[in-house]
């Protein structure tokens, strides 16, 4: 699979990496057998990626991503955590004392001393602007806690302001063929300043698939089902903040484009390669629930866009989302 630098990191990852939020919760259970051959699944099929975070299920998620590097240590893998959601959503939680606190947790979980890069998990908006907050980071650095250091964003204005700062190394963000806005400014700052744009959320939550319908159903457990409201976290994170009813629509006729443009090709995989054909991007993270999704979704890297399909992406995005969607994020 390709390989692109991840910004200020210098490492080279898969432009296919792997999320593993639904390897902790959120999305129904999905057992550690099951969880593992997930992760043997992808880096067989070339990925070189994790994305994790410390909530992913209490530590879960990172747990059984240290079981596999323990069991696969020559598996050439970058493992990026997210710190910052155990505590209140406060700009004073975000110390020195809690980084250390959180990532110890992280290094303990995942069974490194150091770890490869951690990220701001979405933080109040106020994090993105305090020098502090990066001093500390830097300090992290320093001590050997940390190799890299960046953010993962809701708006496109947070991700702006981490570009601007010197040490981060990487910008995490919501990009799919439902949510554009970072096409306009994020992905050409990015790309000018030498940052990593990691995108997730790039099926819109499964809608890009073209499996769902209006009667589709999720478990209680599962984010699609109890944040549609935006009740638990932001709501840009489930659908990509679209209407369900809408999204289930969109999500048909990208479809219809997807088999006119690219005749044979599943809808997730090409969602997934034409994200990872845009300047600027570095690795798009899709999570899977078991081998053969995770099989697809890698397989997706080595696919061409057609420029027939890039337009009828922003055409979809025009007609359909642009006016509910653009302003919010």
């Amino acid at each position: 699979m390709e390989q692109r630098i991840l910004g200020r990191t210098g490492r080279s990852v898969s432009i296919v990496g792997l999320g593993t939020w639904q390897l902790g919760a959120d999305w129904g259970d999905v057992d550690e057998t099951a969880a593992l051959d997930v992760l043997g699944a992808s880096v067989d099929a070339g990925v070189t990626f994790f994305d994790t975070a410390d909530v992913y299920g209490d530590g879960r998620s990172e747990t059984v991503i240290g079981r596999f590097r323990r069991e696969n240590p020559s598996a050439p893998l970058t493992v990026a955590t997210k710190m910052g959601r155990r505590g209140p959503q406060e700009p004073g939680e975000f110390t020195l004392a809690n980084f250390r606190a959180w990532t110890d947790r992280s290094r303990a979980n995942l069974g490194v001393d150091r770890l490869d890069l951690v990220q701001l998990h979405c933080p109040p908006t106020p994090v993105f602007s305090s020098d502090a907050v990066y001093d500390a980071l830097d300090t992290l650095v320093e001590e050997g806690a940390i190799a890299n250091y960046g953010v993962s964003v809701e708006t496109c204005a947070e991700a702006l302001a981490a570009i601007a700062r010197p040490g981060t190394a990487s910008v995490q963000i919501i990009l799919n063929a439902f949510r554009l806005k970072p096409l306009d400014e994020v992905l050409p700052a990015a790309l000018a300043a030498g940052v990593g744009i990691i995108a997730r959320v790039p099926l819109a939550s499964g809608l890009l698939t073209g499996r769902y319908t209006a009667q589709t159903t999720f478990a209680a457990d599962d984010h699609r089902n109890y944040n549609r409201d935006g009740g638990s976290f932001d709501v840009g994170e489930t659908f990509s903040g679209v209407d369900y009813a809408q999204g289930v629509a969109a999500a048909r006729e990208f479809s219809a484009l997807v088999e006119s443009t690219m005749p044979g090709t599943a809808p997730a995989a090409a969602a997934i390669a034409w994200i990872a054909s845009l300047p600027g991007v570095t690795s798009v993270i899709p999570g899977a629930r078991n081998r053969a999704q995770a099989e697809s979704n890698a397989a997706a890297g080595a696919l061409t866009v057609p420029s027939a399909l890039d337009a009828g992406v922003h055409e979809i995005y025009d007609r359909s989302f642009r006016e509910a969607v653009h302003p919010r994020w």
